[in-house]
């Protein structure tokens, strides 16, 4: 039996180790069953052994586990050393030559984790072939999904915190006279048309398989018809212009689809041109001609602009264009979030901000504490699955976890707390590593008989001797901690809980927010070691048996943090 432990143990403690200080039971048996194939008779029986030892591990600091591990089973700390991160990179793709992409954001929100899947994958097949990343604002239409003045700072900022790079940035709202020449050419080449008739005459026409009546008239004509539409003799919805398409096409989208309509500005001004334009290019006309004018290669992009690629060939097709290598790949969730861009647009319509933690947007991830290298390392991870994919916040978490781990600090911080006196007969300092893997790196708190302690309720139970982390071992004995013992082992063999504490004359007041995108949560108020007191707005830390949090205010005395995850 004895062996067994001692088996237990030693899997429980590079468990907890290599996983953020907490081990699971279900890992540890399986760890033993390998190395013991001969236990698995007696599985229940394992089970309720690792059950306890790893609880009793879990109760220890990760500083305690690795010093157990160095004193005990030096060769598993070394093995947790050897292991590699696998590093995640995008399959191989077809070049020739040049290579340019780009990313075509709307500015009409802020970028969420889905949308922000082309542009990682974009800029990352740009780094693999040592070619050009264009940022391209897709700002053409000043009705329906307007812009926001401020979203092209919302989304350059994203952008930057990625650490996507781009060489060259255009705004498609500042080159309508670029599309109103192209426009010419295509109707002087026959090609395109001016349309007069309404929307609904157009339709009952379309779905008859039957030509518009100036799809008819000559090139002339319609460059007169033209004329008229940039001069401003027509009102929005009296004219639009069309590219001729196939009139037999199954789907009735593609036949004739509008390249260019008018658009009242008085009512609707653009955010960048105000009312200067009254002519607007649609996604498709503006999107194809700008992709082969800034010379773009390869797109990458949602599925869902299947249809609009098939419009898009007719331009190419027409000009004698190539068009460009183009992989498509599924739309991305995170789970329990809203995904859609209007609904995220709405809510911020009433007064939320982007950055909510709640949200699923890049800047509301951010401020929650999520790492751009996570995103990165997610996006690159699913990489181009055609099928939609679902992405859990908690493996978000985990990953993000895996790396804050080794650079984390890991401060003391206690929720409903209770307040007691220390009773020492001489002052102890306490030196405390901010994290186990730089044990060079260290702060001290000195205790002096009579200080004032502050405890988790949960964990002050009375007549209890635990261990007061790095500090001491104290009976708690009504409103007094009396010193018991000095050392870890001493707290071994009593099988003493580890605690945090915190020195109150020094306290942090702290208060947490937590995120739920489901339910609003009261913030968790409590107290912090002093050391809380002096961090940076931004920084992410980690409270020992409470998670993750990143620092988002300081006011005087009092320090906000949100709730990342555990």
């Amino acid at each position: 039996m004895e062996e067994i432990e001692e088996l237990v143990y030693k899997y429980a403690l590079q468990n907890a180790y290599k996983h953020g200080g907490k081990a699971q039971d279900k890992a540890v048996v399986s760890k033993i069953f390998v190395e013991r194939p001969d236990l698995r008779s007696r599985a229940k029986e394992i089970s309720e052994i690792a059950k306890k030892i790893v609880e009793k591990v879990n109760s220890m600091s990760i500083q305690d586990q690795e010093r157990e591990l160095k004193e005990k089973y030096p060769d598993l700390l070394e093995e947790k050393k050897k292991e590699e991160p696998e590093k995640k990179t995008l399959p191989p793709i077809k070049v020739e030559g040049k290579f340019v992409t780009r990313f075509a954001p709307n500015p009409d929100g802020p970028i969420h984790l889905g949308n922000a899947r082309a542009a990682i994958i974009s800029y990352k097949y740009a780094e693999m072939y040592k070619g050009e990343f264009i940022l391209r604002f897709d700002d053409t239409d000043p009705k329906v999904k307007k812009p926001i003045k401020e979203a092209y700072d919302w989304i350059r900022k994203d952008l930057e915190w990625l650490g996507i790079k781009w060489n060259k940035e255009v705004k498609a709202s500042e080159r309508l006279e670029f599309y109103y020449s192209m426009a010419k050419e295509l109707i002087s080449k026959g090609f395109a048309y001016v349309d007069t008739c309404s929307e609904e005459e157009f339709k009952k026409m379309r779905d008859s398989g039957k030509p518009c009546p100036n799809r008819l008239k000559s090139a002339e004509d319609n460059l007169y018809l033209f004329e008229k539409m940039l001069n401003g003799e027509f009102k929005e919805g009296e004219a639009v212009v069309r590219i001729k398409t196939d009139l037999s096409l199954p789907d009735p989208s593609q036949r004739d689809w509008v390249l260019l309509r008018i658009i009242d500005v008085k009512k609707n001004p653009h955010p960048i041109t105000g009312d200067k334009y009254w002519i607007w290019p649609t996604y498709n006309f503006a999107s194809a001609l700008d992709d082969h004018d800034l010379g773009i290669t390869h797109i990458f992009r949602g599925k869902e602009h299947e249809v609009n690629a098939e419009k898009q060939k007719w331009i190419y097709n027409y000009m004698g264009w190539k068009y460009p290598y183009v992989e498509e790949f599924g739309r991305l969730r995170l789970e329990g979030f809203m995904m859609s861009k209007s609904k995220i647009r709405t809510v911020l319509e009433k007064g939320v901000s982007i950055d909510d933690p709640r949200l699923p947007t890049l800047a509301g991830l951010r401020r929650r504490g999520i790492l751009p290298e996570t995103i990165i390392e997610t996006i690159i991870t699913v990489g181009l699955k055609v099928s939609d994919a679902t992405i859990s916040f908690d493996n978000l978490a985990a990953l993000n976890r895996k790396k804050l781990d080794p650079i984390a600090k890991r401060l003391m911080f206690v929720q409903q707390p209770k307040e007691f006196i220390i009773e020492l007969s001489e002052p102890i300092r306490a030196k405390i590593p901010y994290n186990p893997s730089k044990p060079s790196e260290y702060r001290e708190i000195l205790v002096n008989p009579g200080d004032k302690i502050l405890l988790d309720a949960k964990d002050a139970e009375e007549g209890a001797v635990v261990r007061l982390m790095e500090l001491c071992n104290v009976t708690i004995s009504g409103n007094k901690l009396i010193f018991h013992s000095k050392t870890l082992e001493d707290a071994k063999k009593l099988n003493a809980k580890i605690i945090q504490w915190v020195k109150k004359d020094e306290a942090s007041n702290v208060e947490v927010i937590i995120p739920d995108p489901n339910e609003e949560k009261p913030p968790i108020s409590g107290y912090g070691e002093k050391e809380i007191g002096n961090l940076k707005i931004n920084e992410i830390v980690q409270f020992i048996r409470f998670g993750f949090v990143r620092v988002d205010n300081k006011i005087d005395n009092k320090v906000t943090v949100i709730f990342s995850h555990e």
